[in-house]
């Protein structure tokens, strides 16, 4: 049985990704802050399934998540993020604190997790997920903060996957979905398509294997 280990899995992306595997037959380690909500969302993912409840930027919940990777590990989703303060404020408005909080979780702890498990995903020539975003590469206004920790994510991944031929690394964008993040941000959430569509791209990625790179959710469209 292959073991993927997501993070930010108790809503949105992250859970519709951990039901997609599911049904593949994966065992997986999921994680989020919220205890309550992961646990509603062990039961909603149905199937092999280990929930460590903390946050990401915390050392301590970082050695407790590949602590409960046991007999390796095939895919690392580096899913879970913050949007920083909200209302989003201009990048002449925001705290240098408040920017350097939001790269912990976006940059430092997905980077502190890579190489906590790439022994692991050397070994059995794993795959890395980071999740990224259109304000990478975008100018929004007021998305300044969150925008310039996925493109530090997106270099990271980028040099990462030069750096482990063996393993395959991929920075993934799934557009504007109707999440709780992109309400929190403001944004018309209930236009947007659901975290389904998203999950289900990122599951052919999985599948497929393609070459180390960037890849958007809209380019990887098929049946579900």
């Amino acid at each position: 049985m292959k073991t993927a280990l997501i993070t930010g899995a108790s809503r949105g992306l992250g859970r519709a990704l951990a039901r997609e595997l599911a049904r593949d037959g994966w065992h997986l380690v999921i994680d989020a802050r919220d205890a309550d909500a992961l646990s509603a969302a062990v039961q909603e993912i149905g199937g092999s399934v280990t929930a460590v409840a903390g946050d990401v930027a915390d050392p301590a919940h970082r050695a407790d998540l590949v602590r409960a990777v046991d007999g390796g590990l095939d895919l690392l989703v580096n899913n879970a993020s913050t949007l920083g303060p909200t209302p989003m404020p201009r990048l002449a408005d925001l705290p240098v604190a408040d920017l350097a909080a939001t790269f912990a979780t976006n940059v430092l702890a997905p980077l502190a997790l890579i190489q906590d498990a790439l022994p692991s995903l050397r070994e059995r020539r794993g795959a890395i997920l980071n999740i990224t975003s259109d304000a990478a590469v975008e100018n929004y206004e007021t998305w300044g903060g969150y925008g310039t920790s996925k493109a530090a994510l997106e270099q990271l991944s980028n040099v990462l996957a030069a750096e482990e031929p063996d393993v395959a690394v991929w920075w993934a964008d799934p557009g504007e979905m109707n999440t709780a993040m992109l309400r929190d941000a403001g944004e018309d959430a209930a236009s947007a398509p659901p975290p389904e569509d998203a999950a289900a791209a990122f599951r052919r990625l999985v599948t497929g294997r393609p070459a180390s790179g960037r890849y958007r959710a809209a380019d990887l469209a098929g049946p579900r």
